[in-house]
């Protein structure tokens, strides 16, 4: 049994995916990119700016769960460039204060709206 997690804090899905699933104590979120909820438009200020919109996008998703990121037990990044790994290691790493997740990062050829980067996670319910 699963549960479709949704909510209007986070951008609604672009395609045929549910923002997160929930199912046997464990909840899979979408891969986030950065997209403003409120007007449906991308972040592009600067990496860093995309990076936290991600995570906020995350975190907006994790708390319709009653979670935390201290509930978050593995991640993926994807990057347009691995030039950008350190700025954004920064910003994510600046969401976690221990217990840091499991986690891999990839560059990739393109992503969604032409955005850097776009990170999934799973948590532990």
């Amino acid at each position: 049994m699963k549960t479709i997690i949704n909510t209007p804090n986070a951008p609604a899905p672009i395609g045929p995916y549910s923002q997160a699933v929930q199912a046997n104590g464990m909840l899979f979120i979408s891969g986030q990119i950065p997209i403003i909820p409120e007007t449906g438009e991308v972040e592009v200020a600067n990496i860093e700016a995309e990076a936290h919109q991600v995570m906020k996008n995350l975190q907006a998703i994790l708390t319709a769960a009653n979670l935390e990121f201290n509930a978050v037990a593995k991640t993926t990044i994807l990057l347009s460039s691995m030039d950008l790994f350190a700025r954004v290691n920064t910003v994510y790493g600046s969401y976690f204060t221990d217990n840091f997740p499991a986690r891999e990062t990839f560059a990739v050829k393109g992503l969604p709206k032409n955005v850097n980067v776009e990170i999934s996670m799973i948590a532990i319910m």
